[in-house]
């Protein structure tokens, strides 16, 4: 009776233990959707040894993989994105978000430790900042309307990133022609919100961009006319960086990614 006493308390241990790391996972609307939300966007492309190896020792280092996403899932949300065969110079890429930026540190670093991780040449990294909106409350209620659009449900399997970095001008114009200007640009994108959803991230000070443009759809040829109508507007003129890289990648889930590098 003793014996079972100990192993009954054991087992509620056990299991608070278990509820208490649910209770601590990261909630991905909260990360997604709140200010304040460090993201980092790390590209990875895979050396030609990785592919020497034969495939039992493939198989067995994506594992470690598993781990690694696994331990940090308490503290940061990853996201996978299949980029080879679209992109030069780059097969993965991973989007982290959490509340601090060393979560996001420590997650790189010890992804980057496992045996596939030492295959893994780091071709770019971004680092940004979510805050709430800037130009909106001040736009017409036509505009801000406009801008509630829900996009169309339905799976949005592509997703692009655009890195942009402002000129000089941009930041010494007074907040009234900056107002102006990101009307027109706002004006024009109304017409793709159902079909490209969007996120803007702050880089100014964390990299060497002013902002990273997230976006997802099912649409490409929306997207590729979204981005027409955005060349045409005045402030695109202060984009001394548009793209260079602009990443094109599927939405993955983890698992058919490491399938996919340990065939």
């Amino acid at each position: 009776m003793k014996r079972s006493g100990h192993f009954a308390m054991a087992l509620l241990v056990s299991l608070i233990l278990l509820s208490s790391i649910s209770e601590a996972a990261v909630d991905r609307d909260k990360l997604l959707k709140d200010p304040g939300v460090y993201a980092t966007f790390a590209v990875f492309q895979v050396d030609e040894d990785w592919w020497k190896l034969d495939k039992a020792a493939r198989a067995s280092a994506v594992s470690e993989v598993k781990t690694v996403f696994q331990k940090h899932g308490e503290a940061v949300l990853a996201d996978t994105y299949l980029l080879r065969g679209l992109v030069e110079k780059a097969d993965v890429l991973v989007r982290l978000h959490s509340q601090e930026i060393l979560a996001n540190q420590n997650f790189l670093v010890e992804l980057m430790g496992t045996t596939l991780g030492k295959h893994l040449k780091n071709t770019y990294t971004f680092n940004g900042l979510t805050k709430p909106v800037n130009y909106v409350p001040a736009m017409s209620e036509d505009v801000k309307n406009a801008l509630k659009t829900q996009t169309d449900p339905g799976p949005k399997p592509y997703a692009i990133i655009v890195p942009i970095r402002k000129d000089a001008e941009w930041w010494t114009m007074g907040q009234d022609a900056r107002l102006a200007m990101m009307k027109e640009h706002t004006e024009a994108t109304v017409p793709y919100l159902k079909t490209v959803k969007r996120k803007l991230y702050h880089s100014s000070g964390l990299d060497d961009l002013d902002f990273i443009t997230y976006f997802e759809t099912a649409k490409l040829d929306d997207f590729n006319n979204l981005i027409i109508a955005l060349e045409k507007v005045k402030e695109n003129q202060h984009n001394k960086q548009f793209g260079n890289p602009t990443l094109l990648g599927t939405i993955r889930p983890l698992d058919e990614i490491l399938e996919i590098l340990s065939r």
